[in-house]
Formats: structure tokens, C-alpha cells, sequence
């Protein structure tokens, strides 16, 4: 599919799913390498990550755990700058290796205030690993070892991410045309 219609707007074909898993893999390569011998927890945001931790799970050779949280930040195709409460944690995260994953990292902020929240369980360190990041959008400094692509500030839609709730099983990334 080339074009997909969501609701009231139409998206093309930005980045095909045998690209996508090639990054994918990429990151899990240098995810393997950098955390060998520390069991990481990877801890990964739904909703719009759960394609993206599957498959990146799928690819690691290396002994780890994965747990999901919950932290909302979206409304439609914008980012409403508050940040709901994290929630799920159930592992011990004290004096672990904690890999936040994510879809994707635009303003920073909602990474920002996650950062903050999983600080206070002590974690031995904490790490960024996101399928997309748009760094023309960033507003706050963060290190994000583990990003598996930089895009423009689009929206887009599919391999997990949403517009409204919709269209995340696309095995496609696409972007809105305007």
C-alpha cells in the first residue's frame, strides 16, 4: 500500500518495513554488544513501542528481561506537553541496567519527565534506545544511545504508531500528505 486513508487524512509510504528491520537490527547489534554481561531490563512505553520491542527483542542474543509501562502524552497529532503518571512498573529496578524503548522521541519532554520518574527507583543507569527521533523538534537535552533512525518533524502512522488509535498495524511507517 502506497496510500492509506485514516480518518480524515491520507498518508504515503515513508519508510518501507524491510528498512525498518534492518535498523532495527542494527540497534539490537550495538544493544548486544554494549550490554553484554549486565542482564538489562528493557522497559518499553505502550502503546506506540510494542511492535518495535517485539521485533527488537526478537533480534538480541543477550541474557535480558522485558517489562511495558504506560506514560501518555498524545491527543490526535500533538504532543498536549503533560505527562500522565507512569504506570506497571512491577520489577525491581534498583541497581539494575534499565533501557527505556520507545517509537519515538520528538519534543523530549515526555522522555524528560520518564527519566526523572525512573531515577527515583535507583537504577544502576538508565538508557534511551527509540525507533525514530525527530531532532528538529527536540526541546530538551537528552542522550539517546540507541536511536535506530532520525526523521524530519512529520507525522506519521503505522509499525505501532497511531494516529487517534488507528492504523498501528500498518507494517509500514508513513507520512501524513498534507
Amino acid at each position: 500500500m502506497d496510500i492509506v486513508k485514516i480518518k480524515d487524512k491520507t498518508f504515503r509510504t515513508f519508510i518501507p518495513e524491510s528498512e525498518i528491520l534492518s535498523k532495527v537490527k542494527a540497534v539490537a547489534e550495538k544493544l548486544n554488544k554494549d550490554m553484554a554481561g549486565k542482564n538489562p531490563l528493557f522497559l518499553a512505553v505502550l502503546n506506540g513501542s510494542f511492535i518495535f520491542a517485539a521485533d527488537l527483542m526478537r533480534y538480541l542474543t543477550i541474557p535480558s528481561e522485558i517489562s511495558f509501562v504506560k506514560l501518555a502524552s498524545y491527543q490526535g497529532t500533538t504532543s498536549v506537553g503533560k505527562v500522565k503518571e507512569l504506570i506497571g512498573i512491577n520489577q525491581e529496578l534498583k541497581g539494575r541496567t534499565v533501557v527505556i524503548v520507545e517509537d519515538i522521541v520528538d519534543t523530549g519532554n515526555t522522555m524528560k519527565q520518564m527519566l526523572a520518574t525512573l531515577e527515583s527507583y535507583e537504577p544502576e543507569s538508565l538508557h534511551i534506545c527509540t525507533l525514530l527521533v525527530k531532532p528538529g523538534k527536540l526541546q530538551v537535552p537528552l542522550n539517546i544511545e540507541y536511536p535506530a533512525m532520525e526523521i524530519p518533524n512529520d507525522f506519521i502512522v503505522g509499525y505501532g504508531l497511531d494516529y487517534d488509535q488507528q492504523g498501528r498495524n500498518l507494517r509500514d511507517i508513513y507520512t501524513v500528505v498534507e
